[in-house]
């Protein structure tokens, strides 16, 4: 089949820039090298979406490596990822798929992203969903996960509720309004206190934090399902789809 004039342009381009670089700085005498370069600055005015398609292979790339890389962590850190002692979970405990969320209390995509894992516990009754506490949005978020924290250890039943709570609140979370919600659920704040001076969270920030790290993670929402890491807030349709093949052939992205 007969390229297309651009097609045969792009290919001289691409084979033209190989040689400009593989050739060593002599090869080339400045008028030649000032020939070239505009050549290449007058093919990319008349066809910009050749930087359009330049950009999307790069964050194909970018994406498939940071993929090849989460897969490998969550190979590696089965354990901690699923089955943590510092997290709790939703929906079914038993549940034949698991999906876990590294979520930050001031995180406004988290917020968003509750429709998404709301509906799937409501429609999917065999899905467990791990919290992943991850407080990256500063000192307030630190302070609102300590409250989280201490009220897992105090009344572990409210947690869900305490959890929905303050995610789902308007305005910064921060300590006192964690507490707050703690306490309208029935806890006391000297309890919430005393279990935070007692019990300080250090040990499952640092843990969140190394996974985090290990999986490619930067920011919230981030899920994990099976051997793949997703990053953002993709909405519940594409979880429902790996959660899906993960019953069908047992990864998240069935080949």
């Amino acid at each position: 089949m007969a390229l297309s004039l651009r097609s045969t342009a792009f290919a001289c381009l691409t084979a033209l820039s190989t040689l400009f670089v593989s050739l060593p700085a002599h090869a080339l005498d400045e008028t030649q090298k000032k020939e070239f370069g505009e050549f290449i600055k007058e093919y990319l005015i008349a066809n910009p979406e050749i930087m359009l398609e330049v950009q999307e292979a790069l964050e194909r790339k970018q994406y498939e490596t940071r993929n090849a890389k989460a897969a490998d962590a969550v190979a590696e850190n089965q354990k901690l990822i699923f089955s943590s002692k510092y997290d709790l979970s939703l929906g079914n405990p038993n549940g034949d798929v698991t999906l876990v969320e590294f979520f930050d209390y001031n995180c406004g995509y988290c917020k968003r992203a509750m429709s998404d894992v709301d509906d799937i516990l409501k429609t999917d009754k065999k899905v467990r969903f791990v919290l992943k506490e991850f407080p990256i949005l500063g000192p307030e978020s630190l302070e609102a996960h300590k409250v989280s924290n201490a009220v897992k250890l105090l009344a572990p039943e409210k947690y869900p509720e305490f959890q929905r709570t303050l995610l789902g609140s308007q305005g910064r979370a921060n300590e006192a309004s964690a507490i707050e919600v703690a306490e309208s659920l029935g806890l006391k704040e000297a309890d919430i206190r005393k279990s935070m001076a007692q019990n300080p969270n250090d040990a499952q920030v640092k843990e969140a934090y190394t996974l985090a790290t290990n999986l490619g993670i930067t920011g919230t929402p981030s899920y994990i399902i099976g051997n793949e890491a997703v990053f953002g807030a993709v909405g519940a349709v594409p979880l429902k789809e790996k959660i899906a093949n993960m019953r069908t052939c047992g990864k998240a992205t069935c080949s």
